[in-house]
């Protein structure tokens, strides 16, 4: 039998404070198997590449040359990438466990599937709750009127997967969070590049959700397990906003107006009744959804503010 050999891809934007620690997990999570790394940098302005050459001499360094979103950091690290088994994606705030990307692989052999990730904690060992259903329009009424997490414990009502015991046996998920994803090289060529239209969010969703539509699943391996240091932090009020028009952007492209028009208004409850509470990234996001422009305008790194 052929040995394993993976393409590894991190995408870096001023990492260079969060990276050193991943390119020290590397060798104990892909113990055992060949692989190659591969750095796409975003037009880093601290030490980012310095610290990729002094940690791994052999790395290739791909840089776009500007602040061109994480899908398009992929896509350029993938140009270059040779055939081989997988591709594991990575941000460079996780930290792989001994054994992990093995243990993922196993899991990519599983007939199906297309995409491996592993079980996520934060940098205090709680769970990560990176399992995700495919958006609906009841999925966000529910949120919006129950919060995503309570939402979450009923199927058609969340989207996000809040039981626990769904993290403890291998199962499938209709997305995940990107943070961590092992790719068949099956899949890779099957579904093409990432949709680059996603400056950041939503752009791992519409990639699992395409790969789902070609026949290929993606699949948790709970005992592969990775910390993710920033997991569970706050997101920007910048951030969020662009994290809520784009998920309002992918439901539009696979689904009918009137459906639009229902997620749109349900998205619009949730963050409008937030605000009224006094919550600033929720008043800005709800400003956003009511602007016709920024729900058409492809984001970039220029007009996030």
């Amino acid at each position: 039998m052929k040995a394993a050999t993976v393409a590894v891809i991190v995408v870096t934007w001023n990492s260079a404070e969060v990276l050193p620690g991943l390119l020290d997990s590397l060798e104990r999570g892909l113990l055992g198997i060949s692989w190659e790394l591969t750095v796409a940098d975003n037009a880093s302005a601290d030490m980012t590449l310095d610290v990729v050459r002094s940690a791994v001499p052999s790395a290739r360094i791909v840089q776009t040359g500007y602040n061109a979103g994480y899908a398009a950091a992929i896509n350029a690290a993938l140009a270059g990438i040779d055939p081989c088994t997988a591709v594991l994606i990575l941000n460079p705030d996780i930290r792989l466990a001994e054994g992990c990307v093995a243990t993922m692989l196993r899991e990519l052999d599983t007939p199906g599937t297309g995409l491996v990730v592993p079980r996520l904690t934060g940098e205090s060992g709680t769970l990560t709750h990176s399992l995700r259903r495919e958006p609906a329009v009841l999925r966000a009424w529910g949120e919006a009127l129950l919060g995503n997490r309570r939402a979450g414990r009923w199927p058609a009502l969340g989207e996000l997967v809040t039981d626990g015991s769904a993290y403890a046996t291998t199962t499938t998920a209709d997305w995940a969070t990107g943070a961590a994803l092992l790719v068949s090289w099956e899949c890779v060529r099957a579904c093409g590049p990432w949709d680059e239209s996603f400056f950041l969010y939503s752009e791992e969703t519409e990639y699992a959700l395409r790969a789902r539509d070609l026949g290929y699943l993606t699949r948790l391996a709970p005992e592969a397990s990775a910390v993710h240091l920033e997991g569970d932090s706050e997101v920007s009020p910048r951030l969020w906003t662009l994290l809520t028009l784009n998920k309002v952007r992918l439901f539009r492209r696979r689904h009918s107006l009137p459906a639009t028009a229902l997620f749109w208004t349900a998205t619009l409850l949730r963050e409008g009744s937030r605000a009224l509470l006094g919550h600033t990234r929720s008043r800005r996001a709800a400003a956003a959804l009511l602007s016709p422009a920024r729900l058409r305008t492809r984001p970039t790194a220029e007009n996030l503010a």
